[in-house]
């Protein structure tokens, strides 16, 4: 029998007359018996419509048995103190159509001929669900004032009735409730294909065009528009019962989707002529090849991916090198064919990075969570980098002239957004700090300068000035003009060793300090043994 409740026989009525299906009856009713929705549509309706006329004193009313008989002969139908008249004994109006709720979703595609095409999610109409809930509040109130109806979800009614079918069981051997691999089915109904229209006037703030969507009514902005609008300013808008839909959904192709792969590593940059990114600029490609691409094509082909998301923590020009440990990097494979590997098998991909060309080399490539990719940017602000630049004075130096560079510290920078990078960075003033600086004489018109800097610090404008955009910089420190002839990056970023010290009074064990030690890639301690890192601290 169905668990069903005296209470619920209003609602059955209601939404029987309104044109519900056997399912969405139960569904709006909350029944969480999940075996009640695997009886055929026509056996669901039957039973539903039984309901109507059970007594309670039938022996198969079995969850909630009221103490008398169903007395329906009042119920509030709105502000207006009127009444509808609904005895035990009236016919309910029982709609052979299509559900007004599902559109047929439930009443023709959860059946066996179906299931055998695939399973998985449904693109359900968010007004017609909105529209049963106020249905339910208008006529009955039957909630408290400000309270959600929380009705059985849609697609999972789906779900439920698809993967309990034998046809399915027949095919497969066990079900992974939480797998990463989607089989996504999706329905089309063009006759109430412009119901959700009304909300972009309504609701205009949730309905915001952007370059890459290709319509504004998306899935999470009808559902933003359906919380936010009042209930009154619903019914102004759309009919409530709804109209019977004349046709049923079309189900669209099944759609096969497997859940990213995110992989992540650092990455070193050998090249004066290679940019982290493809350089196109109006539409016409710069130079051949970037960073990005080298480390993607291998992926690609080792994970069968259909695309990719490229981020890694700050970047660098493109006649920059980028030494030392090598920059973090990330990289989202959009639905890969193949999705597991084992360590070995990761460090052979490595390596055949790492051989496909002499301008880049790939370390430490490990599959990695989303969330561990998310945190690749978190703390840019206590970051700092090395940088060793060649630099240029036109005026002739000496040993001396540079004494005075080892003896700055913690120098605070203005840096205005480089001109350089305005078309696509806004403009502001960024603090910056250089922690210090030494310099190594050549000859009288070149030194190399090495710098450990605040992550984010523009180096070359540091020492050029960039039109008076920076300040302090190299040029009125040193009272000449002065300019970068070549740029690397030496450490990406460094650890504070008071906080290992730290972090080792807390937890004390060298061995775990180690591998928290490697977890970073310290240029200086990655490679210290336990008793090398306790000599160290």
């Amino acid at each position: 029998m169905l668990s069903l409740k005296e209470k619920d026989r209003p609602i059955i009525r209601k939404l029987l007359d309104a044109g519900c299906c056997g399912r969405c009856v139960l569904r709006f009713c909350c029944v969480g018996k999940y075996s009640s929705y695997q009886l055929s549509i026509e056996v669901c309706v039957a039973l539903v419509v039984r309901m109507l006329f059970l007594r309670s004193s039938d022996p198969t009313q079995t969850e909630d048995p009221p103490s008398k008989k169903l007395k329906l002969e009042t119920l509030q139908a709105g502000d207006d103190g009127g009444t509808e008249t609904l005895t035990a004994n009236a016919e309910p109006k029982v709609q052979s159509e299509i559900c007004v709720a599902c559109l047929g979703v439930l009443q023709d595609f959860c059946d066996q001929s179906y299931t055998t095409q695939v399973i998985i999610e449904v693109l359900f109409i968010f007004p017609k669900l909105h529209q049963s809930y106020i249905l339910l509040l208008d006529n009955f109130m039957l909630i408290t004032p400000g309270v959600k109806i929380q009705a059985v979800q849609f697609g999972l009614i789906f779900l439920l009735i698809i993967f309990q079918s034998s046809v399915l069981k027949s095919y497969m051997s066990f079900c992974i409730p939480q797998s990463g691999f989607e089989v996504s089915v999706g329905f089309t109904h063009a006759e109430t294909d412009g119901d959700c229209h009304f909300l972009a006037t309504t609701c205009s703030d949730c309905f915001k065009p952007t370059k890459n969507k290709a319509s504004v009514f998306t899935r999470m902005a009808v559902v933003k528009a359906l919380e936010k609008i009042s209930d009154q300013k619903f019914l102004s808008n759309y009919p409530c019962p709804p109209v019977h839909p004349a046709t049923r959904c079309t189900p669209l192709d099944t759609t096969l989707l497997h859940a990213s792969v995110f992989i992540a590593g650092r990455y070193n940059k050998f090249s004066r002529e290679l940019p982290q990114t493809p350089w196109v600029i109006d539409g016409e490609r710069r130079m051949e090849g970037s960073v990005e691409e080298l480390i993607a094509g291998p992926l690609l082909s080792s994970f069968r991916a259909d695309g990719f998301n490229f981020s890694s923590s700050g970047r660098e020009d493109v006649d920059v090198r980028t030494l030392g440990n090598g920059r973090p990097f990330a990289m989202e494979l959009l639905n890969p064919h193949r999705a597991r590997f084992n360590k070995a098998e990761i460090r052979q991909l490595q390596e055949t990075i790492n051989t496909s060309s002499d301008k880049i080399r790939v370390r430490d490539l490990q599959i990695v969570t989303r969330e561990a990719m998310g945190r690749m940017k978190e703390g840019e602000e206590e970051k700092t980098k090395t940088y060793s630049a060649l630099i240029w004075t036109k005026k002739p130096i000496t040993h001396t002239d540079l004494d005075f560079i080892k003896n700055i510290k913690e120098l605070k920078v203005d840096q205005k957004t480089p001109l350089r990078v305005l078309h696509r960075r806004p403009l502001a003033v960024r603090q910056r700090v250089i922690h210090s600086m030494s310099a190594s004489f050549l000859d009288t018109h070149h030194f190399k300068l090495q710098l450990h800097t605040q992550a984010g610090t523009y180096i070359k404008e540091f020492v050029h000035g960039d039109f008076g955009r920076t300040k302090p910089n190299l040029c009125a420190l040193m009272d000449s003009e002065v300019d970068i002839l070549e740029l690397d990056v030496e450490v990406c970023f460094n650890i504070n060793i008071q906080k290992i010290k730290i972090l080792l009074f807390y937890k004390p064990g060298l061995q775990r300090l180690v591998e928290l030690v490697r977890s970073f890639h310290c240029a200086k301690l990655v490679q210290l043994s336990p008793a090398g890192v306790k000599h160290a601290l």
